[in-house]
């Protein structure tokens, strides 16, 4: 198939949009010191840079009463509850409760009234009670933010359309260590499981529709 021909497909098969429900709800996922410190072995600069974006979007939700809630990793010293994905990933074995780097970074702390979860695998919503939590709050839509685009976004990502909510990702708050992955993740998630935005895009969304 060539580049005209693909595109053509895409744009035909691949173009469709969910838009925005009723109710939603900010995802932040894992914006945690480990991906926004130099010296941290998981250190990425996509993640810094959507961190600086992402202040300015829960600003805007907090200011319209839109729900945030947070994810964190964390694993006992022993790494038993991270399975096969700390084998994987042996660098996971140091995100433990009393690591600085499992902290959130500073610029994006939760506020006093947000909610936390700690997860140990990709998706925010496998183990968690975050379904539960969403259903309760009648959110139909989840604007997903955080890192990384092609790890714990994208599975949060599916796990959210698989679970029945609208699923809205603003481009510039979600990050990755390396440039590729971060943009072909954005183009398949755009392409089959939600709508790929800017976040000025998004901001000016809920200012229209929630007011507090």
């Amino acid at each position: 198939m060539t580049d005209s021909s693909l595109e053509k497909n895409y744009q035909q098969t691949f173009n469709g949009s969910t838009g925005f429900g009723n109710q939603p709800a900010i995802l932040a996922i894992d914006f945690m010191k480990s991906y926004t410190t130099p010296s941290s072995g998981l250190y990425a600069e996509g993640v810094v840079e959507a961190v600086s974006h992402a202040q300015t979007l829960y600003a805007t939700a907090r200011q319209l009463g839109v729900p945030i809630i947070h994810t964190r990793v964390t694993y006992l010293a022993s790494g038993e509850n991270g399975g096969v994905f700390v084998e994987k990933l042996p660098i996971l074995r140091d995100m433990t409760e009393d690591n600085p780097l499992t902290q959130f970074d500073e610029h994006v702390l939760p506020s006093a009234d947000e909610a936390v979860i700690c997860k140990q695998y990709p998706s925010a919503f496998f183990g968690t009670p975050l379904v539960s939590m969403l259903v309760k709050q009648g959110v139909d839509t989840v604007i997903i933010t955080g890192c990384s685009t092609s790890g714990c976004v994208r599975a949060s990502v599916v796990d959210a359309i698989s679970y029945g909510f609208k699923v809205v990702v603003p481009r510039e708050c979600v990050g990755d260590r390396h440039h590729a992955p971060h943009e072909a993740n954005l183009f398949d998630i755009q392409a089959k499981y939600g709508d790929v935005m800017s976040t000025v895009d998004v901001m000016n969304y809920l200012k229209a529709n929630h007011h507090g």
